[in-house]
């Protein structure tokens, strides 16, 4: 199996090293990760800039992938028109440092990786850790975990295309309660600022570190996640609404 592997944390985020030795063990891993931290990028991608790359090496001095200077739906495009010289079987990105649930799934550069793998037909996967402290993270557990649920996943054989969004709790909660299939949460979080003066008496804000759902709905992502669970959510990046699209049918559009 030829598995291309991204991320939004960068290219040296302890994330992906250790999902990359994960993933290993289901086969061949290529790297193709922003050169630098690209969180809450969205699907963002660079029109007026080169996309610089360089290759990296892992920690025996083999060549791992490229570093690419853009953001995580750039690396996966160019990887798969430009760097690989055939497709791979799965496009897996993470693993991101902090859940992508509900709502935050929009403003995600881990997600949207993935997403770019949907749309050029690829089964793609985005994996994320909650944490709730902070500390460091225990990576090599939550790869482990996030590769047995690649393979369970892998093990029902999606069609080309399928799009998986993958939440592992805080391992500081204690033992995670199972695995659980929920819709995405799209309810508004809640959100603050920091209002704030500078030196030169200009006006500047801080996003507040109270981040939140205060509607987390039983049976969502937020809910399951927050329960013990990891979530697994089937997306799709058509945004179509199909209800409204059949009432506007009626609507008079003399012009």
């Amino acid at each position: 199996m030829r598995i291309l592997l991204t991320n939004d944390d960068g290219v040296y985020a302890p994330g992906l090293r250790a999902l990359r030795k994960e993933l290993q063990k289901l086969g061949e891993v290529v790297v193709v990760a922003p050169a630098t931290e690209q969180s809450a990028v969205g699907h963002s991608i660079t029109l007026l800039t080169p996309l610089l790359i360089q290759e990296i090496l892992d920690d025996q001095d083999q060549l791992m992938g490229w570093a690419v200077e853009g953001r995580p739906a750039d690396c996966v495009k160019l990887a798969l028109v430009e760097l690989l010289p055939e497709p791979p079987d799965l496009v897996v990105s993470g693993l991101n440092a902090g859940s992508n649930a509900g709502i935050n799934v929009l403003y995600s550069g881990t997600v949207a990786a993935a997403i770019e793998g949907a749309f050029f037909r690829q089964i793609s996967i985005a994996v994320s850790l909650e944490y709730t402290k902070v500390k460091p993270l225990d990576f090599p557990r939550a790869a482990g975990i996030a590769r047995q649920i690649v393979q369970r996943i892998l093990d029902h054989k999606p069609e080309p295309g399928s799009l998986f969004n993958v939440n592992i709790p805080s391992l500081e909660k204690g033992p995670i309660r199972g695995i659980r299939t929920v819709p995405q949460n799209v309810a508004p979080y809640a959100e603050s600022y920091d209002r704030r003066v500078d030196p030169r008496g200009r006006t500047y804000f801080w996003t507040g570190p109270d981040y939140g759902c205060p509607d987390p709905h039983p049976d969502s992502d937020v809910s399951a996640l927050a329960e013990g669970y990891i979530t697994v959510t089937p997306l799709q990046f058509n945004m179509t609404h199909l209800a409204m699209l059949e009432r506007m049918s009626d609507w008079d559009w003399k012009f």
